[in-house]
């Protein structure tokens, strides 16, 4: 067995809210609105148009991606927020993790190809950006034809979720009902349907910690997955497990406190 994947691994997720200027170019009748009553008007008109308020993948803009980037068994838990960075200054930074040919990291994620990335493609779109590698099927790269990040049974991209499931052969589970069964902390006081209530307050400190402890919760899923399928080795799982706990443990606010301490807390 391998101590652990030779790329770097990078875990990623999103937090996004409904984009009412976009709106305004699909639904023409919005357009002399303000914000507030664009929203109530598309939030209305989604609902009519589905059943549900959920909106469209395109006018979902982008307000956080928090990743993990682990390479040599160093650690880095980073945000990159609307508060500090326009949408198109986000996408810019996360793209350039896959820059590098000789260093693209193995992606992980939870429902990525169903949400995250759909929504990366659209948002990006907007603002001409290129992330070639990531979407690479070996027309330029020949050993990226039966791996690559696009294909859905390539693992290059590992999409938990969807992997789980059979690819859609059973059900898709939620990210906290597997957490909490494998006694990681999944959601806690927060959850998506508040994105949109904490930007609107200006509270981006709880909005990254939320996303972050996403990351963590599915990197701690993958670590299991790694040991299931035979790449790690118990004592290592247990070595891998260790040092995430020590590295949120030293990972800490500006008066010394750990910055994820209540996922620390419900941690079993």
């Amino acid at each position: 067995m391998s101590t652990f994947p030779n790329a770097p691994v990078l875990v990623f997720d999103i937090e996004t809210v409904a984009d009412v200027e976009g709106a305004r170019r699909i639904y023409p009748q919005l357009a002399s609105l303000n914000n507030t009553d664009t929203l109530a008007a598309l939030t209305s008109l989604r609902v009519q148009e589905s059943g549900h308020d959920f909106m469209r993948l395109p006018l979902q803009r982008i307000v956080c991606i928090s990743a993990l980037y682990i390479k040599d068994g160093q650690f880095s838990l980073f945000s990159l927020t609307a508060d500090k960075f326009s949408e198109e200054e986000i996408l810019a930074k996360f793209f350039r993790a896959f820059n590098d040919t000789n260093n693209l990291p193995q992606l992980v994620s939870w429902n990525g190809s169903g949400f995250d990335i759909p929504v990366l493609i659209y948002r990006a779109m907007q603002y001409n950006l290129s992330a070639p590698w990531l979407f690479e099927e070996g027309e330029r790269i020949k050993n990226m034809r039966f791996d690559n990040y696009v294909n859905r049974f390539h693992t290059r991209h590992l999409d938990l979720m969807d992997r789980f499931s059979q690819y859609g052969a059973s059900r898709r589970e939620a990210m906290d009902v597997v957490a909490s069964l494998y006694g990681l902390p999944g959601k806690t006081d927060v959850d998506g349907s508040m994105v949109g209530d904490l930007v609107a307050n200006d509270d981006w400190q709880t909005l990254s910690i939320y996303c972050e402890s996403d990351v963590m919760n599915t990197w701690l899923i993958y670590l299991r997955w790694l040991r299931l399928t035979g790449v790690l080795a118990g004592d290592v799982y247990e070595q891998w497990q260790l040092q995430s706990r020590e590295y949120l443990n030293n990972k800490t606010e500006a008066d010394g406190t750990p910055r994820h301490q209540a996922f620390l807390s419900d941690w079993q």
